[in-house]
């Protein structure tokens, strides 16, 4: 199963996810294992959401602004192939 580190603020995108079949996770309480997850989905709102700038992960990092959640689950699928 695909892990996905959200937002909290996505709700919807998540709820989309998770019936898509993901794990999905609030990312603010996963900052730390953060290399863990396959997907990073972010508002767009914040340039440096995990408030540190040299972060590095090995997952896809998905700006949802403007996005629909099958969009940003579209995204997530073309990515991860």
């Amino acid at each position: 199963m695909k892990r996905i580190a959200i937002e909290k603020s996505l709700s919807n995108v998540r709820s989309y996810l998770e019936e898509q079949g993901y794990s999905v996770e609030n990312l603010e309480n996963n900052k730390e294992k953060i290399s863990s997850f396959d997907a990073i989905v972010v508002s767009g709102q914040n340039s440096n959401f995990l408030g540190m700038h040299d972060t590095s992960t090995k997952g896809t990092v998905i700006y949802a602004k403007g996005l629909s959640p099958e969009d940003i689950h579209g995204q997530i699928q073309n990515r991860m192939k």
